[in-house]
């Protein structure tokens, strides 16, 4: 209104004519009505930034129902105080993203619109288990927690990385467990003495040929503890005559034989190590692993000493022949990380570089990997090497049986439900356990489809009170649970009806 006066003022002393008075007076009237405009407005920073670095603009609101809270770095000088352009946009509703993976983060809430001033809250969010973290391993970044969205559940916060960024975090991960385990691997060397010529009547008696013949054959193994104990299969080492243990440092040492068990294919070796070369393990849990979940196998296939192989565990407690002994494995770990002759005796590790399986066996048509491989649990061998330490062999306990699991057809012919589930006694050995406890076996057979199956025999339903739906259960309870000379009660179904009975178990006979 000043401005307003002094140009009427001005006019009239002046002499201006009124049409140049009332120009004055409306162009004195749009400034005082704009600058009336103005006043209320805020004027807001346009925010350019691609979201690579950090601003500290306010940036446009967003539906709070989107997201509740953000991570914002604190600065390095420890201020806790959120930057005013931050605070500006939590009183409004809105929110702003300027975290940096890895940093320590704070959360600002919604704030008290009364005062203005955000509430700070610590978090500690982190990017819950699964196949990213397969990849990523320990080196997934931290992130805020995400948002909860009612019955929709919540939205996975974005790490910022790039697909080569994950490919080169899976690179760093499997050098990181090569590098860490490889001091604990080793190229074991057989050698067996076939015998002389005078027993291979059919080899000439000729000039420079050995008096001896000799099979040289190799597998792998890794340090079991910091006392010098190698552990492998035991088809590596099986009827050897000598074995050298060779380090990747290419340190060679003369091992000794303490011991093995045909039945889990284990075997375990001794060497002396007075300069310290000798680095343990990690030992896993086997009954911790699932599937999908990174396998990485270890080992001198075809004698290409030291190799790494990955893939995935691709089936979990599976059942197979040792093939050293009639008895089962149970509980094998699967994988399709090539395997191949040469691998046999070597750790199979998940994605922290713990041992969970010792490589033993393939499926293959043309003795090579077919991308199923077999590794025993580590669970077993914790429970076997031990005893083959101390003692030189490992006991299993024995119920005699020969036995399959219950399928539908002879549950029908049984009259039993369909879904009846359990271990189906199908013979007894001759005064073994079982047939000394009072089971029976299998006493009748129908054809199904050109195949006779036998039925009839009692129905192994739980063996003190665990409960039994296929025979690898009644094997993998023996194995894992019992000890010869152990009683246990078994539940099972005879002629329709439950009971129990009580069996002393037995000591494995040896071939």
């Amino acid at each position: 209104m000043q401005q307003f006066s002094e140009s009427i003022f001005l006019a009239y002393k002046r002499g201006t004519h009124w049409p140049a008075i009332r120009r004055g007076i409306f162009a004195s009237l749009f400034i005082v009505v704009l600058g009336a405009s103005l006043s209320g407005c805020t004027f807001l920073q346009p925010d350019f930034s691609n979201g690579d670095t950090e601003v500290e603009t306010a940036t446009p609101a967003v539906e709070s129902s989107q997201v509740r809270s953000i991570a914002v770095e604190r600065e390095s000088s420890g201020d806790s105080a959120a930057p005013p352009a931050a605070a500006a946009s939590a009183a409004r509703g809105g929110v702003e993203e300027a975290e940096e993976p890895g940093g320590s983060t704070e959360a600002i809430q919604e704030s008290d619109q009364s005062t203005g001033e955000p509430e700070l809250t610590e978090t500690a969010g982190s990017v819950a288990a699964g196949p990213l973290n397969d990849i990523l391993g320990d080196n997934v970044p931290e992130v805020a927690s995400p948002a909860e969205e009612g019955e929709g559940g919540s939205k996975v916060p974005s790490l910022g990385l790039s697909p080569l960024d994950i490919v080169a975090a899976q690179d760093q991960v499997l050098e990181e467990i090569y590098n860490s385990t490889l001091p604990s691997v080793v190229l074991i060397r057989v050698s067996r003495n076939l015998g002389s010529l005078a027993e291979r009547p059919s080899i000439p008696d000729l000039p420079d040929i050995p008096n001896d013949f000799f099979e040289r054959t190799g597998g792998t193994g890794f340090v079991w503890d910091d006392e010098g104990h190698i552990i492998t299969n035991h088809h590596v080492v099986a009827q050897a005559d000598r074995v050298i243990v060779v380090l990747p440092n290419r340190v060679e040492m003369e091992a000794e034989f303490l011991g093995s068990d045909p039945d889990s294919d284990l075997a375990v070796l001794k060497v002396s190590d007075p300069d310290g070369f000798l680095v343990p393990v990690t030992l896993g849990d086997s009954d911790e692993v699932k599937m999908g979940q990174l396998a990485v196998a270890i080992g001198n296939p075809f004698g290409q000493q030291f190799s790494i192989t990955t893939g995935i565990i691709s089936g979990i407690g599976r059942t197979i022949r040792s093939g050293h002994s009639q008895f089962s494995i149970p509980e094998v770990l699967q994988t399709d990380a090539p395997i191949n002759p040469g691998n046999s005796g070597g750790p199979l590790l998940d994605r922290n570089g713990h041992v969970i399986g010792v490589n033993t066996q393939i499926i293959s048509r043309a003795g090579v990997s077919s991308g199923i491989g077999f590794a025993v649990p580590i669970n077993i061998a914790k429970q076997v090497v031990p005893t083959i330490i101390s003692d030189g062999e490992y006991e299993y306990s024995w119920l005699g049986i020969s036995g399959t699991s219950l399928g539908p057809d002879a549950a029908k012919a049984m009259d039993l439900l369909p879904n009846t589930r359990g271990a189906m006694v199908i013979d007894l050995v001759t005064d073994g356990p079982a047939e000394e406890a009072g089971l029976e076996g299998s006493d009748e057979t129908i054809e199904i489809e050109g195949l006779e199956i036998p039925y009839g025999g009692d129905i192994i339903v739980a063996i003190d009170g665990t409960p039994i739906e296929t025979i690898d259960d009644v094997i993998a309870y023996l194995v894992a649970r019992t000890k010869p000379d152990q009683e246990v009660v078994f539940e099972i179904i005879r002629d329709g009806t439950r009971q129990e009975i009580t069996v002393t178990l037995g000591k494995r006979p040896t071939p």
